[in-house]
Formats: structure tokens, C-alpha cells, sequence
């Protein structure tokens, strides 16, 4: 998809992707990372979610990327926070309390920018990706990220052509390909759900870079 597909969305309040309530799974299995407070989180893809504020009460000081700055603006607006903004590289930097938002292209990522970074937190990011651009997606994590960082990821596998994503289904060996050779992966949870009408299941996976 390209930054125009997603910019359009948010213009247009083609938001379904968007939850208002914190995720059950990241409530659940979170801890699962063992990371320590104070610790960073990087947030991929991250919208104006409320699992960003879960995050903080947590004692985690996050990192969020998103393309739309209009989504960023809400996130702050709604948190009833006024944000200082700077520059970051070719990225345009929000940050209240312990929480940084950084606007612009998720690509043009950096180890600079990352290299405080130990947990990711991913629900909305892979399954948003279509299969040609998850490839770059998985090795510029495992580039840029400090060794041993965490992630806890989220996807959800329907049938194929049930329906025109995003979001994409991802199954769990799909999941494998792309981070097997550089995280040992845990299974933590799936559970079947009604999806928009249709059966899927949601995944839960711990990654640990190696």
C-alpha cells in the first residue's frame, strides 16, 4: 500500500482499523516480554491507539511511528496533552509526558532512532502490510533494533479471498518465514473470532531477537 492509500483513510474517517478499547492480548500477555520500567517501546504503525497510553502506565516510555499526522494530532488532541514538536531525521517528532510520535515513513527508520528501543509492541503493522512489503518490514526491525529486544505481535488468519484487506490474514507459518532465521518465536495464544462475518483466528506471538 502506498502513503497515499492510508493518508486517504484517515481524510476520510475510513478508520475501522482503529480500536477504542485497549486490547485484550496486550493486556494479557504484555508481561510475557519481562521488560523492566522505564524501559522504551516501539509502537509500529500506531495510529492515535489508546494501547499507547496502557503502555506508559506500564512505566514504558513509547516510541510511536505513523504516516498521518492528522492521526498523531488526534492521538494528543483526545489525550488532552499539547505536544512539543521538533525534528527527528526526516521525521516530524510529537512528545508529551513518555510519549514520543514520530510522523513520517516507517522505512525511513534508523538504528539512531531506535537504538533505546527494547519491546515492540505490533497489532496494527504487519497485518496492514501487504506480502511484498513484509519482508522489508521484518529486516528493518531486525537491522535497526538493539540486540535481544522483544516484540509481542499480533495477527489474525482468515481465508484467503474472504475478503480484500487490509487488514491481511497472516498464518502462523508465514509468520515464521519472515522472523525465524533472525528471533526465536513463541506461539502464546489463538483464538477463533468472528471477523467482519466471517471465522478467523487471532494470533498472539513473542519474538525475541536473537
Amino acid at each position: 500500500m502506498d502513503a497515499g492509500f492510508w493518508l486517504s483513510r484517515w481524510e476520510k474517517r475510513e478508520i475501522g482499523f482503529h480500536q477504542e478499547d485497549l486490547n485484550r492480548f496486550l493486556k494479557q500477555y504484555w508481561s510475557t516480554l519481562e521488560l523492566s520500567k522505564g524501559s522504551t517501546v516501539l509502537v509500529p504503525l500506531c495510529g492515535k491507539s489508546k494501547d499507547m497510553l496502557w503502555l506508559v502506565e506500564q512505566g514504558h516510555h513509547v516510541v510511536g511511528v505513523e504516516l498521518s499526522e492528522a492521526a498523531v494530532l488526534e492521538f494528543f488532541e483526545e489525550w488532552k496533552v499539547q505536544p512539543q514538536v521538533d525534528q527527528q531525521g526526516c521525521f516530524t517528532r510529537y512528545s508529551g509526558g513518555n510519549i514520543e510520535l514520530l510522523v513520517g515513513d516507517f522505512f525511513a527508520l534508523t538504528a539512531e532512532d531506535l537504538q533505546k528501543v527494547v519491546g515492540v509492541y505490533d497489532r496494527a503493522a504487519l497485518v496492514a502490510l501487504p506480502p511484498d512489503m513484509r519482508g522489508n518490514y521484518a529486516n528493518l526491525l531486525a537491522e535497526k533494533l538493539p540486540g535481544s529486544a522483544k516484540t509481542l505481535l499480533i495477527t489474525f488468519e482468515y481465508q484467503p479471498g474472504a475478503i480484500k484487506g487490509p487488514p491481511f490474514s497472516i498464518e502462523i507459518d508465514a509468520v515464521k518465514s519472515l522472523f525465524e532465521s533472525e528471533c526465536a518465536i513463541n506461539i502464546l495464544d489463538s483464538q477463533a473470532f468472528d471477523f467482519r462475518g466471517i471465522d478467523a483466528i487471532e494470533h498472539t506471538f513473542r519474538l525475541v531477537y536473537l
